[in-house]
């Protein structure tokens, strides 16, 4: 048998180069479904179009030809709002670039946040958030969105349990064996380390 399988193999070769290709080799194109065409045609009329997000939003009020006096601030958290469409002189976010002062007419930008002091200056008034981390959405209609993981005021921070989490984080880091007991030592190392200058400085 196997003695002839060279023969046989051959033979089906030269069968195949015989051949010729006919169009009834090709499949036909099939058809469509005429009573389903008809049918979707009476229906797509009365069929709304999806909506976006952007369909939700209010639109933003158009970017003033002059540099307006105040600045728009919306300052957010995941459970609740703490400003809200409030007109101020300026803030200063802890950018991770470094302090970013913003006044009305500032360029837009986006800027990641870091664990540091967000200060909103109203007139005289100057109000202090110490912020875990988040984004800062600077339009050039003078409208700021900053949102935030985590905020607290300054004044409701609590100098020696900021000293005794540091003090623990720093253990923590000196100790852990794992990447992610590492990663989250030092984070817990940042953040108070944040905390701690900003109610000493």
């Amino acid at each position: 048998m196997l003695r002839q399988a060279p023969r046989l193999l051959s033979r089906a070769t030269s069968m195949m180069r015989v051949r010729s290709l006919s169009t009834a080799d090709v499949p036909a194109t099939p058809t469509g479904d005429s009573s389903f065409i008809e049918a979707w045609k009476k229906v797509i009329p009365n069929i709304d179009p999806p909506k976006t997000p952007l369909s939700f939003m209010q639109p933003r009020p158009s970017t003033p030809s002059s540099i307006p006096s105040k600045l728009t601030v919306n300052f957010v958290l995941p459970y609740q709002s703490e400003l809200s469409s409030k007109e101020v002189d300026m803030v200063i976010i802890p950018a991770t670039t470094g302090q970013m002062g913003v006044l009305p007419g500032h360029v837009a930008t986006i800027s990641e946040l870091k664990p540091g002091v967000l200060s909103v200056h109203e007139g005289n008034e100057v109000t202090k958030y110490f912020i875990s981390s988040g984004f800062a959405f600077i339009h050039a209609n003078s409208f700021a969105d900053i949102i935030a993981v985590e905020a607290v005021p300054i004044d409701r921070i609590d100098p020696n349990l900021v000293q005794k989490g540091l003090a623990e984080f720093t253990q923590k880091l000196s100790t852990a064996n794992t990447d992610l007991e590492k990663a989250e030592a030092q984070i817990g190392v940042d953040v108070h380390s944040a905390l701690n200058s900003a109610l000493t400085g």
